[in-house]
């Protein structure tokens, strides 16, 4: 566990990274602070999201999209119509 908050603490930096257990089912509650000590985002995860490294990055962009939104960087708006326009990206490419 202390090799992943190191991993995800390194990948989401400058952002004060804590791992703390939460739930029955082996959740794990991933906090992160700005530099003043403020909590900038908080979400729980899954053990096996944090243990396994495909699973690991797509945790890691997700919180840095989190980010963004929290601190106003990045409307949600945006996010889905740039999901739209891979998606139709995505159906063009087949037809």
């Amino acid at each position: 566990m202390e090799s992943i908050s190191l991993l995800l603490g390194e990948a989401l930096s400058p952002y004060q990274v804590t791992l703390t257990p939460s739930g029955t089912h082996g959740e794990c509650l991933v906090t992160l602070k700005n530099a003043a000590g403020a909590i900038v985002v908080e979400h729980a995860f899954n053990q096996a999201q944090l243990a396994d490294k495909r699973l690991l990055t797509d945790v890691v962009d997700g919180l840095h999209r989190d980010v963004l939104i929290a601190e106003g960087r990045l409307e949600p708006c945006v996010i889905a119509a740039l999901r739209n326009a891979a998606q139709d990206k995505i159906l063009a490419s087949r037809n």
